[in-house]
């Protein structure tokens, strides 16, 4: 944990966590706002075209802004349903009321288990056991959620569908 958090009370952290998620989301949904203006002809033009980003704009159409909120605790959906939003020029404070409560839940849980994950994941480097037990049971989870998200497209012919 960086050093400005060592230390902090609970909720003191969490604040500091909630403010860190929301200036990281506000910046990566102004940048993708703007950049629709003229990035095709810069090196982020090819981002802009990404199969993750037409993913996340697709999950945005299909589902609208709640998605938003769902992507702060779905590893790896974040930035890019951040960026989804700026993309489609989103209003900004339909953007806002859809973003805070996954800044608020997001905090919450690096403040509890996420930050414990992460400490895990480093004492299972340094050759703690239980951090390799810790490690051990998430590899275990990421692949049978794989596998089940692989065998559910399989059995419908294309991506998973939410309910």
């Amino acid at each position: 944990m960086p050093a400005f958090l060592d230390g902090l009370p609970f909720w003191q952290l969490v604040l500091a966590l909630l403010v860190i998620v929301f200036c990281r989301a506000q910046a990566t949904y102004w940048v993708a706002r703007l950049a629709v203006t003229g990035a095709s002809r810069s090196r982020w033009g090819g981002w802009l075209h990404s199969p993750a980003v037409r993913r996340g704009s697709a999950l945005l159409e299909r589902w609208g802004l709640p998605v938003v909120t769902v992507s702060f605790v779905v590893v790896g959906l974040q930035t890019v349903m951040n960026a989804a939003a700026g993309l489609a020029r989103v209003a900004w404070w339909r953007y806002t009321i859809a973003m805070v409560p996954g800044c608020v839940a997001w905090a919450f849980l690096y403040a509890t288990v996420g930050l414990a994950v992460f400490w895990a994941v480093v004492a299972a480097l340094a050759g703690s056991p239980w951090g390799i037990a810790a490690v051990a049971v998430l590899l275990v989870v990421a692949v049978v959620a794989v596998t089940v998200l692989h065998r559910s497209r399989n059995r419908t012919g294309g991506p998973a569908r939410l309910p």
